[in-house]
């Protein structure tokens, strides 16, 4: 279901847009289409996702602090800043060190 209060055509800083919740992970839809989505994450510290994978090409985009994000096995860690790419089909899973931010964005290839 899209979001019923679509994003202003203004430029914004993706970090106000989403706020940190006590034991928490909060998230937020900017945009959902048939080709993919992108959503803003919000983890407490100590909070994460676990281990799961998806059909489709997703990567994020580290908006604020840091997590440990799991790989098909290999552990990295993510930073403001930087961007790390999941394959479509391989498990991966995060968890947030401190407080983190990050996008999401999920890739749908299109079926025939």
């Amino acid at each position: 279901m899209p979001d019923p209060s679509p994003m202003p055509a203004e430029p914004k800083h993706l970090t106000d847009l989403i706020d940190y919740q006590t034991d928490s992970v909060v998230s937020r839809t900017l945009l959902k289409t048939p080709g993919g989505t992108l959503t803003l994450f919000a983890f407490a510290q100590g909070q994460g996702l676990s281990e799961h994978s998806t059909p489709h090409e997703a990567a994020i985009l580290v908006l604020d602090g840091s997590a440990r994000v799991t790989v098909g096995g290999a552990e990295h860690r993510a930073d403001s800043g930087e961007y790390l790419s999941l394959p479509a089909g391989v498990p991966h899973a995060l968890h947030a060190d401190e407080p983190f931010k990050m996008l999401l964005a999920m890739l749908r290839q299109p079926t025939s």
